[in-house]
């Protein structure tokens, strides 16, 4: 979750598609993150690397 410059809620989607991590941000829009959502992207990150390793040495 994160917010853009107009303050409105908005999403980040993590993703591993083939082997790829994937990142899926607003259209058109600014994320801004508070610094509890940066260590949430981080460990969503983190986890789709994992998922990513996994799928690309299968």
């Amino acid at each position: 979750m994160c917010r853009d410059v107009a303050g409105r809620r908005r999403d980040i989607t993590v993703f591993v598609r083939q082997g790829r991590v994937v990142l899926v941000a607003p259209p058109g829009e600014t994320a801004v993150l508070a610094p509890l959502d940066v260590g949430r992207l981080r460990a969503a990150l983190r986890d789709a690397v994992v998922d990513a390793s996994r799928e690309d040495g299968a």
